[in-house]
Parts: C-alpha cells; structure tokens; sequence
C-alpha cells in the first residue's frame, strides 16, 4: 500500500488533487458534486480522480452509478492513513 500511494499521490500529475480529495473523505464522507464545490474542481475532474482512487482501493461508493453516490475511504486505506500523512505533510500542498 505504502508504494502504491506513494505512486498515486507524489508521483502523478493530478497527485495532489487525489490527496486532497483523500484529506476530505478522511473527515467525512461526501458525493462528488460535494468534493467539485469544496476542492472548487470542475465535477467531471473529480470523478476521474475518484475513479482512479477506487479503482485502486483508496475508497469504495455506495449507491454506485447514480447520481449522489457516496464516496467512503475503505478499510485498507483507514488502516494505513499514517502513510498517506507521512507522504502528504512531504508533498502536498495543504
């Protein structure tokens, strides 16, 4: 998991984007429209980003495919959450 985020947050291009969509869902769960106001981030940027994030296991929706659905940091990613903060307090931009 440690060199998978590694890749995903400090070594991609829209890295610090999945970080501070990571740094939401940590504190609450959220849609994408939600995630588009609060990050201020066109809504089709945000669902590429959280389809690349739950297409690797950092999150996981419930009422998948619909408009709304709830976006979640799954179990695996709770789990190793210090070395997401270890990896973002060096690389991203808070």
């Amino acid at each position: 998991m440690k060199n998978l985020l590694w890749y995903l947050i400090a070594g991609t291009k829209g890295g610090e984007t999945r970080g501070r969509i990571i740094n939401l869902l940590k504190k609450t769960p959220s849609n994408a429209n939600k995630l588009s106001e609060n990050l201020k981030l066109d809504y089709k940027t945000i669902r590429h980003h959280l389809k690349i994030l739950e297409k690797n296991n950092i999150l996981e929706a419930i009422n998948k495919g619909k408009y709304g659905a709830m976006y979640f940091l799954t179990k695996i990613m709770e789990e190793n959450m210090e070395v997401f903060e270890q990896i973002w307090e060096r690389f991203g931009k808070k």
